[in-house]
């Protein structure tokens, strides 16, 4: 399909530009003023949910993820919501039954979502399908996502197969998720131009800042003939965030291709986020300009500025440099996986882990051996053997598939309730997703509710 001449922008400040920067620790309250203002732009989208932010709502704003989306829904009628989901994963960090999935994706979609997209973290495609099909089904729209990544395994065919198989499922559009900033200008223009010749669907693309190719990989990819491209406000972007919308809206000024967005509201919003920045200072992570080591380590922003957060507060930040040394050498043993939720969270655990322990592999967390074990899905390529051999050998950590999880878990709900003199939160399925999503942290949330 040949692209129109105005590129598409989906915003992602409201989501992954809190996410990457703020490690997802801006409250709705202070949100809320400048939605209608952002509403006013001009985008194609909006990204207002998924990723970490469900998980931030309840461990740490002690808010329902819910009432923002409802919230977001109100204030801003003229653009639509988009999220950013794991397929089986949903926004949680193991795979769930189809009627998890199917509930969590109808009351998304009533609560105020428009767009889903879907990515898997190992690129299965068995791993977003059943999500792409549901999301047809309730009438959204669906955009089958490729995790892109570097490495031995992955080449040009990798990423048209993946694209056949998400338009043939019946995508509305398919996007380009690049979570680390690898993607390099000229092998996007490449890329774009393979898909757009391949595919009848729209192409979408989200690039990092945090190698400082992302403006230039914009450019040739909208060259390429892409149809639309994600950015943040210029306040609240770069670093390990995205290009600014700003930017991206100026360079094509003027020329046939072009961003045509409201100048005006641009500059309200980027001042607001300014201030918004500076509030939440401290969640930023350490990193001025542009890092391209990431071009070896592949750790995406939302990742480093999470682990830099959680190394502070056990006062041992002097050890980021080790654990980003380990988390390619992690990679390579576990057979290449794209390093992006809930696989990079698992690979730099681990390279935490073998850091703090001064021994590669003394300990395996429950996650890295599910992870090889194949319980994610299927991994890109080869296993370190005596990896493999040792966890192979071991017996199944964690919960296997529960195909009755809806109404095992709805029933283990009634029952918490009851005994924490807590109304019956399993009627409401928003609340009863909340805890199954998130089991270990619902209770406390719970507790914390005006009821």
């Amino acid at each position: 399909m040949p692209p129109s001449n105005k590129v598409g922008v989906t915003e992602v400040v409201l989501r992954d530009g809190i996410q990457s920067l703020l490690a997802t620790r801006v409250p709705l309250r202070d949100l809320v003023p400048i939605i209608p203002v952002l509403d006013k732009v001009g985008y194609w989208s909006m990204e207002t949910w998924g990723g970490a932010t469900y998980d931030a709502c309840i461990r740490y704003l002690d808010e329902d993820p819910w009432e923002r989306l409802r919230t977001f829904q109100a204030l801003m009628p003229k653009t639509p919501q988009q999220m950013l989901i794991r397929g089986q994963n949903l926004v949680g960090y193991k795979h769930y039954s189809q009627k998890v999935i199917t509930s969590f994706l109808e009351k998304s979609s009533e609560n105020g979502i428009e767009i889903f997209r879907t990515f898997d973290a190992l690129n299965d495609f068995e791993n977003i399908k059943f999500t792409i099909e549901e999301v047809k089904r309730i009438g959204k729209h669906a955009q089958g996502t490729i995790a892109y990544t570097t490495s031995p395994v992955h080449d040009m065919s990798t990423w048209l197969d993946l694209g056949r198989k998400i338009e043939d499922s019946g995508a509305d559009s398919l996007a380009i998720k690049d979570m680390a900033g690898l993607l390099r200008p000229y092998d996007a223009f490449d890329l774009v131009s393979n898909l757009k010749q391949s595919l009848s669907i729209p192409i979408h693309m989200q690039t990092h800042a945090t190698t400082g190719m992302s403006a230039a990989t914009n450019l040739k990819a909208i060259e390429a003939g892409i149809d639309n491209i994600d950015t943040s406000i210029s306040s609240l972007s770069m670093t390990y965030g995205h290009s600014a919308t700003e930017t991206m809206n100026a360079i094509f000024e003027g020329h046939e291709r072009h961003i045509d967005l409201d100048l005006d509201a641009l500059e309200e919003s980027s001042d607001y986020f300014k201030a918004i920045r500076e509030k939440y200072a401290e969640f930023e992570g350490d990193m001025k300009g542009v890092d391209t080591t990431m071009l070896v380590k592949q750790v995406p922003g939302g990742m480093i500025s999470n682990l830099e957060t959680q190394l502070k507060s056990n006062k041992q930040e002097d050890k980021i440099d080790l654990v980003k040394n380990e988390i390619p050498e992690v990679r390579k043993d576990f057979g290449y996986p794209p390093l992006v939720t809930p696989a990079s969270q698992i690979v730099g655990a681990q390279a935490l882990l073998n850091v703090m322990d001064g021994h590669r592999y003394k300990n395996l967390s429950n996650e890295s051996i599910n992870l090889i074990k194949g319980n994610y899905g299927r991994l890109p390529g080869e296993i370190k053997e005596d990896l493999k051999k040792r966890v192979d050998s071991m017996d199944e950590v964690g919960d296997a598939l529960d195909t009755e999880e809806l109404q095992n878990m709805k029933k283990e709900l009634k029952e918490l309730c009851s005994k924490n003199s807590l109304p019956d939160l399993s009627e409401k399925e928003e609340m009863l997703l909340t805890y199954i999503l998130f089991p270990n942290i619902a209770l406390r949330f719970f507790k914390n509710l005006n009821f």
